[in-house]
């Protein structure tokens, strides 16, 4: 079946998808984007997706181009039209089209276009049964990576320079020596009286939408946490790691070559990992198939 994409209202295949050359997101990286998991069919977590889209459109002064209510259904008619059971919906916003200037002129419609595809989610489970390696790097992205924008630049860099080197992630490391987050991640230990520390919200990093789901986890579980920075070396030193993103947790069994503990993915990062797996299973119509689905056994 064709893949279907939204562009400005407008069901399109995919393949004959656009947007106008003079788009203000193509030339000057000027808009948002949000990736939102889809998880049995359905599209999770659109809540939380929803009101940090609206932070990130604040802080470049951009408007949502249509309502949220229509925005909400557009989200949900992409991912029937493309039949996904299990991946990720792509939306992006940018300010608009106009001629080519830094400053930008009043009234410009922003301009929506959304995709989707499947992913193999029981992928993110296999990662989590092996754990994986990150590499540490000077952070060097623009002061405000709490907003979500499409200008990932450094990003991209640091991701391709890890895999390069055989790494699954990078993280980016601040001027005093924290640890801020991942290049696509937020940053996680595991200390050893059991204790999570993850650096506090702050515009150092990006609210993680999974970061903000695994905090209530612990709050539920009586999972003591402390939000904080960490150095790379307290990170070598813990009793685990772990990355989290839209599609979950991954465990980090190494940083900088250094193992971390014995090497392999410690018992609370697994926990935590099916946690949230069974966060998404929930807010789905068949927790039980979506959860084999989540595992890559459906």
């Amino acid at each position: 079946m064709p893949r279907i994409a939204y562009v400005n209202g407008q069901y399109v295949p995919h393949h004959a998808a656009g947007v106008a050359i003079e788009d203000r997101g193509y030339q000057f990286a000027d808009g948002v984007y949000e990736v939102i998991a889809i998880a049995g069919g359905e599209v999770v977590d659109m809540d939380p997706h929803m009101a940090r889209l609206k932070n990130s459109l604040a802080g470049l002064e951009i408007n949502l181009p249509i309502s949220e209510a229509a925005l909400r259904m557009a989200m949900l008619r992409v991912a029937r039209l493309n039949r996904v059971q299990f991946g990720i919906l792509y939306l992006q916003i940018s300010r608009g089209v106009a001629p080519r200037d830094h400053a930008w002129a009043e009234g410009l419609r922003p301009s929506l276009v959304m995709t989707c595809r499947s992913v193999p989610m029981g992928k993110m489970a296999a990662l989590a049964e092996k754990g994986v390696s990150v590499k540490t790097m000077p952070e060097d992205r623009w002061a405000r990576p709490d907003i979500k924008t499409i200008s990932l630049l450094p990003n991209v860099l640091a991701k391709q320079a890890a895999r390069s080197g055989g790494d699954y992630e990078a993280w980016f490391v601040d001027g005093d020596g924290y640890v801020t987050e991942g290049a696509s991640t937020n940053a996680w230990i595991v200390e050893g009286d059991g204790t999570l520390v993850t650096r506090p919200l702050s515009r150092a990093i990006l609210p993680g939408i999974a970061r903000s789901i695994l905090l209530e986890v612990a709050a539920r579980d009586g999972i003591p946490v402390r939000e904080e920075a960490f150095t790379p070396e307290q990170a070598k030193g813990a009793r685990e790691a772990f990355i989290t993103s839209t599609g979950g947790l991954v465990p980090v069994t190494a940083i900088d070559g250094d193992v971390v503990a014995n090497g392999a993915p410690g018992g609370l990062s697994l926990q935590l990992a099916a946690a949230y797996q069974q966060h998404m299973a929930d807010q789905t119509a068949n927790p039980e198939a979506t959860m084999r689905g989540l595992q890559g056994q459906a």
